[in-house]
């Protein structure tokens, strides 16, 4: 059983996971609403570096047994499909 301690610890760390996958989401949906489209090489570079950091970052708290793979990657598969949705609805714009 985890003490109340490593359970405050586990939640702080999805927490803050969760957040940073927000921003990284929050910093596209205003790069496409006022920079550049998704075609765009400067978008493609900003949203590959910011995933790129977001996985290390999740692997660190997986491999700090602060979250679970599965908890990861939901973080990763989540903020994938709200990208997908952005991409898809500028198209049609």
């Amino acid at each position: 059983m985890l003490s109340d301690v490593a359970v405050d610890h586990r939640e702080k760390a999805y927490a803050l996971l969760k957040a940073d996958a927000d921003k990284i989401l929050q910093l596209i949906k205003v790069q496409m609403d006022n920079l550049t489209m998704p075609q765009c090489p400067l978008y493609e570079e900003v949203l590959d570096t910011q995933m790129f950091g977001l996985s290390r970052e999740i692997h660190f708290a997986v491999r700090l047994n602060l979250i679970t793979e599965e908890e990861g990657k939901d973080l990763l598969d989540n903020l994938e499909k709200q990208l997908n949705v952005l991409h898809e609805a500028s198209q049609r714009s």
